[in-house]
């Protein structure tokens, strides 16, 4: 898989017709290393864990929720995201990100995490505190992108996220018929997500600042880490100007992928 390296220019057409077939695109160097070194020395002391001392490593994953210190703000608004940004959603339809979150910082260890499960990232109807009653939509009400950001080197040993490569194309079939109203994240995953158990998978693997920009319905999940250092990674949502999100104008590269979807094109 080809990956872009670092530009103003953004996405040349082939990664915008990557993101559209297979759902997302890796950007290298999407920002710098220094400000992935700066953020991770507040995400340790948010841990309340010691990175020299193992022993207090006692938990396979730890939460954080998000951040605005400067730091991440600037990891989330480089002049290549930004181009990125209006080229798969579209100039003007999305908000500038103030904030990054939340992280899921993953630990070396034998213990099963309890959260390796297949699923997408619903957006809307969240207040709920039953998460499976969250719920996603044809337009990806509330979310343009979803996104990783790898604050840390993440090899194949340290739980980069799973993909299922095209799996934004099941999933936005299995939501049309549901229209506006969408469906909750429990009965898009009644079968386990089994629609999408056919794709191929990749791992989402990288240097500290490489980012991950993501169709919203891409099917994915966590894993085990088996590597010997945390893992940082963030997995913020990129949101829409308009909440409801609905297509207006010249359709985006998310929206022709949705499209395409429906008319069994892709």
């Amino acid at each position: 898989m080809e990956h872009v390296t670092s530009s103003v220019r953004g996405l040349e057409p082939a990664h915008i017709e990557e993101f559209i077939t297979n759902g997302f695109v890796r950007i290298d160097q999407a920002f710098p290393r220094e400000t992935a070194g700066a953020s991770r020395a507040i995400l340790w002391k948010a841990t309340g864990c010691d990175p020299d001392d193992r022993t207090t490593w006692t938990q396979p994953v730890i939460r954080l929720g998000v951040f605005t210190q400067a730091p991440f703000v600037e990891a989330a608004n480089t002049p290549q995201l930004h181009a990125a940004f209006d080229q798969l959603v579209g100039p003007g339809r999305w908000q500038r990100p103030a904030a990054m979150g939340t992280f899921p910082v993953r630990f070396p260890s034998t213990l099963d995490p309890g959260d390796a499960g297949w699923h997408i990232d619903v957006s809307f109807d969240t207040d709920s505190a039953d998460f499976l009653s969250w719920r996603a939509n044809i337009h990806s009400k509330g979310r343009a992108l979803l996104m990783l950001f790898l604050f840390s080197d993440v090899g194949e040993h340290d739980a980069p996220t799973r993909i299922r490569v095209g799996s934004h194309l099941d999933v936005a079939r299995q939501l049309a018929p549901a229209g506006e109203k969408g469906l909750t994240l429990g009965e898009l995953a009644a079968d386990g997500f089994a629609t999408s158990s056919h794709r191929p998978v990749v791992t989402a693997t990288g240097a500290a600042g490489t980012v991950y920009l993501c169709h919203p319905f891409l099917v994915h999940a966590a894993q085990p880490h088996h590597g010997e250092q945390p893992r940082f990674l963030a997995q913020p949502a990129l949101l829409p100007v308009d909440s409801d999100n609905r297509p207006t104008g010249d359709p985006s590269p998310v929206e022709r992928a949705t499209s395409l979807a429906l008319a069994r094109r892709l």
